[in-house]
């Protein structure tokens, strides 16, 4: 991809859920030629976003126009972006369904493979040291 992306997704391709459902969207936009760019948060990238690594791993970023939204708000710009999501984005991002989601993002969700992601670090820190 040669021209400047749009969008920027920062994600964690080290947590399984997350690898799945992101490289997917990755590999549709390569596809079709979307401007979006994936940054893994374990990389290099995770630097020009001023995040901690800590703070990257709890959910989903997306940069669109200088704008960064986190959690549900980052899906539905990444969804946005792309034409086969965005009825998606556009049902999501309604009144009522969006704070449900968000709730269920936000409480449920992100904490739960947060605390996953923590424990494949302790384990893999555990069969390291």
């Amino acid at each position: 991809m040669t021209e400047t992306p749009d969008i920027r997704v920062l994600y964690n391709d080290q947590c399984p859920v997350c690898s799945f459902e992101i490289n997917h969207y990755a590999d549709y936009a390569k596809r079709n030629g979307l401007p979006i760019q994936f940054d893994d948060l374990n990389g290099p990238d995770r630097a020009a976003w001023g995040i901690d690594e800590d703070t990257a791993a709890r959910r989903l970023y997306v940069l669109r126009d200088g704008q960064l939204y986190d959690g549900i708000d980052a899906f539905i710009e990444l969804w946005r972006e792309m034409p086969r999501y965005r009825w998606l984005a556009r049902i999501v991002a309604v009144p009522g369904i969006k704070q449900i989601a968000a709730f269920g993002y936000d409480h449920v969700l992100a904490p739960l493979i947060y605390r996953w992601h923590l424990r494949r670090k302790a384990n893999a820190a555990r069969q390291s040291g």
